[in-house]
């Protein structure tokens, strides 16, 4: 059996048709979804993108996060953001080690900085270039400076030459159709991945890896995708809207819910394009096939856009998490109860029959389909650096885990009253939040000894002890 695992950064799991959204454009991923089987409430146990990768990676828990300072990193300044540790043990790694040929296809270039190792257990990897800050196109000063002249739009970034966005619009300048998106290259590089080795006198099953950074901002999708839901969109102030939708006009507001739309619909064409291939080489009925993101954003709910570690409510800690047997077993089933990243892998290891390593900790969500077995956990914890959500059926209590500069965000959300966790009712409730807080300061406390590793550079080896070639 081979294994494609798709993750797709910044996706809410409520802007897929097969979650229920009915004005987003996603029919390759609805008709992924048919052969399918929905898990209705997957979350993220540590966001954002490193944290997350590394759960669903080593099957791991990471909260409470560690604390790596990283000179070549400036994002590597909160914790959690961290390579991958020495003890680490990949779902590359364990199905390298079991005869699989492996391959990672990515656009995330925080996976790529310097010492971030994700291409680690991987027998090819590809690295899409020029998404984000990613420094691929040369920052013409003058090009710089006239780009801003032409996309100011308000946004809080224009004159700022050294701001991230300078740095896309510059890798952008080379697109001269959808084909050149960041996206669309890691999907066809993918799929022909996937086509010569199919075609190669290769024997093994392979695990295909494609992480893209898409729909994650700047939100600026070739025009026809955002005209989907803008037919006026020019949107250059939708790029990288502020973090508040306050002050902002309603039509401002359309063109910024447009563009993540926009967004969202050019994944699913090509991850579609991915699909499509699987499909014409005959290899779906031979194909383990799981798509899922780490995280998803606000989209002016509470007036907020954007995710944040202040910000986790459902909007931005559920992800969608559709898996697809080969022989579309469960086909059409939608699973209730709490599942998170560290799942997934543990899930894949079972379905092949490989060994699962000790360090793992999720857990096998399969016999969820095929037994009817329930979710153990009525209480999940997520983290967003040094905030945390404590969720239960009934509630969602946020609050900081770890000490924060300035006044603390705490809130409580009653979940059955309040699905979309729009009303902060901890002033009702200060009972619950109270015996919600006492659980996340004995989880912290709990799992402290279990989060932490080694990150480089290895132990020395004395020049004595070493062995002569």
């Amino acid at each position: 059996m081979n294994v494609v695992l798709i993750c797709s950064d910044t996706f809410r799991w409520d802007y897929l048709g097969c979650y229920g959204n009915d004005w987003i454009k996603t029919p390759r991923l609805d008709k992924l979804a048919e052969e399918s089987v929905l898990f209705l409430d997957a979350f993220a146990e540590g966001l954002p993108t490193i944290p997350a990768r590394r759960v669903i990676l080593t099957g791991r828990r990471i909260v409470p996060f560690r604390y790596f300072p990283q000179k070549s990193d400036l994002v590597g300044q909160q914790p959690g953001w961290h390579p991958l540790y020495d003890e680490d043990v990949t779902l590359s790694e364990v199905l390298q080690e079991h005869e699989y040929t492996t391959c990672f296809v990515n656009d995330t270039y925080h996976l790529m900085k310097p010492g971030k190792n994700f291409h680690r257990g991987f027998d090819y990897w590809y690295w899409i270039r020029g998404q984000e800050d990613d420094k691929w196109a040369i920052r013409d000063q003058k090009a710089v400076q006239k780009l801003l002249d032409e996309c100011t739009g308000g946004a809080a970034w224009a004159g700022k030459k050294k701001h991230w966005i300078t740095q896309h619009l510059m890798n952008r300048q080379t697109w001269r159709s959808e084909k050149d998106t960041n996206v669309a290259r890691a999907m066809i590089k993918a799929a022909d991945w996937v086509k010569d080795y199919t075609r190669s006198s290769c024997t093994e099953p392979f695990f295909l890896y494609v992480d893209v950074f898409d729909p994650h901002e700047p939100w600026d999708p070739p025009l026809k995708y955002a005209r989907l839901y803008n037919r006026k969109f020019k949107g250059v102030d939708a790029i990288v809207p502020p973090a508040t939708r306050k002050n902002m006009d309603d039509a401002r507001f359309e063109r910024v819910k447009a563009a993540y739309a926009g967004e969202v619909t050019l994944v699913d064409r090509w991850t579609g394009h991915l699909l499509d291939m699987l499909r014409n080489l005959k290899l779906m009925d031979d194909t383990l096939i799981i798509f899922t993101s780490d995280h998803g954003t606000m989209m002016g709910e509470q007036d907020e856009i954007h995710k944040g570690g202040d910000r986790l409510r459902n909007q931005c800690t559920q992800v969608p998490l559709i898996i697809r047997h080969p022989q579309k077993v469960g086909a059409g089933m939608r699973i209730k109860g709490f599942v998170q990243h560290q799942d997934i892998m543990p899930t894949i290891l079972n379905m092949l029959g490989a060994p699962i390593p000790n360090r793992v900790q999720g857990v096998d969500l399969w016999p969820m389909v095929t037994q009817g077995k329930k979710s153990d956990r009525d209480t999940i914890i997520s983290a967003f650096f040094h905030h945390a959500s404590v969720r239960t059926a009934k509630w969602n209590y946020i609050a900081p885990w770890a000490k924060v500069g300035g006044k603390p965000r705490i809130e409580l959300y009653d979940l059955e009253n309040d699905p979309k966790e729009l009303t902060n009712v901890i002033a009702q409730h200060p009972d619950v939040a109270k015996d919600m807080d006492r659980w996340l300061r004995n989880y912290i406390k709990e799992h402290s000894d279990e989060t932490g590793g080694s990150i480089g550079p290895s132990i020395e080896v004395p020049l004595e002890d070493q062995a002569l070639v």
